[in-house]
């Protein structure tokens, strides 16, 4: 008889919408029970540099790199997850500009009346660095209004902004906010999730069938309808 484990799982706020629906099916599946920790990576960082609990943590490859160098990722235990690109959105219902050139891109944007975007994390550094690449980074400053973690994808949803630039991750999980498109491959860059087993963890068994489960083939489709990419 299988031993059934309590589960912590530390990961990024943009792959909420996939956790949620793939979490649970690990737990029917095994019995084990997972407590999701979801937030922005840069509000995840420091609390683990301090030391808190957690049996598996999905974040940037970066962050679990340094904690393996540190001894807080089980040898061995390390896997690329999924990656997701930039987006842009506006509330559900609201008309979706063309972004499919460079031109209609900047365009859409500099048409639109308020841009929110992350205020912390990687897709709200990308989605300013995309701007500048563009040439209209000072054209839109006044417009553009930073938003803490989940506030961005709300933001939109509730109308406070018009358009948002984030990740397609947080974009899908939204139900009150719909996809306007992926940015262009000329100004696209990706969010990048890597995952690894704590050293601590007092359930290395049932935290790598977690891992191991959530980048199975099986549950590419639920990724993939979350906007993001299996790796």
């Amino acid at each position: 008889m299988s031993v059934v484990s309590e589960i912590t799982l530390v990961a990024s706020n943009g792959l909420r919408g996939a956790l949620g629906e793939l979490v649970p099916k690990f737990a029917a599946a095994t019995g084990h029970k997972v407590t999701l920790d979801l937030d922005v990576m840069a509000v995840l960082k420091p609390r683990l540099d301090a030391g808190a609990f957690f049996d598996v943590a999905i974040l940037s490859p970066e962050l679990i790199d340094g904690m393996a160098r540190q001894g807080k990722i089980a040898a061995g235990t390390r896997v690329d997850v999924a990656r997701t690109g930039l987006g842009l959105a506006v509330r559900r219902g609201a008309p979706k500009p063309d972004i499919g050139t460079t031109e209609a891109l900047k365009r859409a944007l500099l048409n639109a009346q308020s841009i929110g975007y992350p205020k912390d994390g990687g897709s709200g550094a990308y989605f300013l660095a995309a701007l500048e690449r563009l040439g209209i980074a000072v054209a839109l400053k006044p417009k553009l209004q930073p938003f803490e973690g989940a506030g961005t994808i709300r933001a939109v949803a509730a109308g406070t902004v018009e358009m948002v630039g984030i990740g397609m991750g947080p974009i899908m999980n939204e139900p009150g906010a719909e996809l306007v498109g992926a940015l262009p491959a000329a100004f696209q860059t990706y969010v990048y999730f890597a995952g690894g087993v704590s050293a601590q963890t007092k359930a290395p068994a049932a935290a790598g069938d977690l891992l191991r489960f959530l980048t199975a083939p099986a549950a590419a489709p639920v990724l993939k309808a979350k906007g993001l990419e299996p790796i």
